[in-house]
């Protein structure tokens, strides 16, 4: 496994995002053009991704601002929803710091601390969180419950440093100038000349469509993308999706919009594939 990269310098004030996903860049392509963002996908180490907002909907949502966490835990909440791997969101600005993990349809966890540090989650948080990702219950939760106990020498950035270090552990391996402190643009900038580097980007809902039926054409799952239990879930997520995206729309809530369109896409790919396929089987 390759050696963590040196930690960035410190940019003062500066609002940044990352979202890491436990999957090849394969696996992750297909949900990330759902996000409806210009993105920069890369590979993050043994199994991880990483994906880097080329923009920052977190200053444009809407007429009213939307905080750097809450766009980040809807994205993570999106693309990890309909799918087996886990989605850790990494976030800063001026005040705060943090991270939120989305694991399928089971509540978010999340953690923040203060600029100066302070721990401000529980340390359920912190258990639940090793307990998901698979960490070590004893040395990975030790260095975990480091990071919510007060430290006067530790502020947020040390804060998330310590914890990608843990995450490290577990395979993760950023790309080069990708860390907790730098500005949203200097993220861009970095990604863009990195190895293997990627842009996924909203194509409309056709290519949407398509694009879900191919990854469930392929599924491993066998009858459970086909028959009644397909018709039941396809229509839970449009069920689910219609109205928050709606809901997103309205409150110019980037993240929560964005989980409302993977869920529509995902629950009329499931129908659409199992007419189709229902069809075929009759000829």
């Amino acid at each position: 496994m390759s050696q963590p990269a040196s930690p960035p310098a410190r940019t003062t004030g500066a609002t940044g995002a990352l979202l890491l996903c436990r999957a090849p860049v394969a696996d992750v392509r297909p949900a990330a053009h759902l996000l409806r963002e210009r993105m920069l996908l890369a590979p993050a180490g043994d199994e991880w991704s990483v994906l880097v907002p080329e923009g920052k909907p977190w200053l444009a949502a809407g007429s009213e601002y939307e905080p750097v966490d809450r766009v980040l835990a809807g994205w993570a909440t999106a693309l990890a929803v309909g799918s087996n791997w886990p989605v850790l969101a990494l976030w800063w600005d001026p005040d705060r710091a943090g991270y939120s993990l989305a694991a399928g349809f089971r509540r978010g966890v999340g953690y923040e601390w203060l600029a100066d540090g302070t721990p401000l989650g529980e340390d359920e948080a912190m258990r639940t969180f090793a307990v998901r990702l698979g960490l070590d219950p004893v040395h990975d939760m030790e260095s975990l419950e480091a990071l919510a106990r007060p430290d006067e020498d530790a502020d947020a950035r040390a804060r998330l440093l310590g914890l990608i270090a843990v995450l490290h552990r577990a395979g993760v391996a950023l790309p080069p100038g990708l860390g907790p402190g730098e500005s949203a643009d200097r993220l861009r900038e970095a990604a863009r000349v990195g190895k293997d580097v990627e842009t996924v980007e909203w194509a409309g809902w056709r290519d949407a469509l398509r694009v879900e039926l191919d990854r469930v054409d392929h599924s491993p799952l066998g009858t459970w993308v086909r028959g009644p239990k397909a018709r039941t879930i396809g229509a839970a997520h449009l069920a689910c999706g219609l109205p928050l995206l709606v809901w997103g729309l309205r409150r110019g809530g980037a993240g929560w919009s964005a989980a409302g369109a993977l869920l529509i896409a995902q629950g009329a790919a499931g129908l659409t594939y199992d007419h189709l396929r229902a069809r075929d089987a009759r000829r």
